[in-house]
């Protein structure tokens, strides 16, 4: 399971951005510039959560009980709590 929180980070002068499990106290920096890179914004599905997947199309499937989105690396629907068949059957 998931505990922390994943963010999106951006370095200001490339915009190159990279995800990070971040606590908000601390202060980020770019490895290759040195300059400290701002929040853009939080990742759903917000923690803790059994899936460590953000939620974006290529990585959502649909459960078969209750046609809920749920991230492809669970096994069982984070919504009804049914089992979901496997990927590809």
């Amino acid at each position: 399971m998931a505990l922390g929180q994943l963010y999106r980070l951006r370095s200001p002068s490339s915009g190159e951005e990279t995800l990070v499990e971040a606590q908000l106290d601390r202060i980020y920096l770019d490895e290759q510039s040195g300059e400290r890179l701002e929040v853009v914004g939080k990742l759903i599905p917000l923690a803790p959560t059994p899936s460590r997947l953000p939620w974006a199309v290529e990585n959502l499937r649909f459960c078969d009980w209750c046609d809920q989105p749920a991230q492809k690396d669970l096994n069982d629907c984070p919504w009804c709590a049914r089992r979901m068949s496997p990927i590809g059957a």
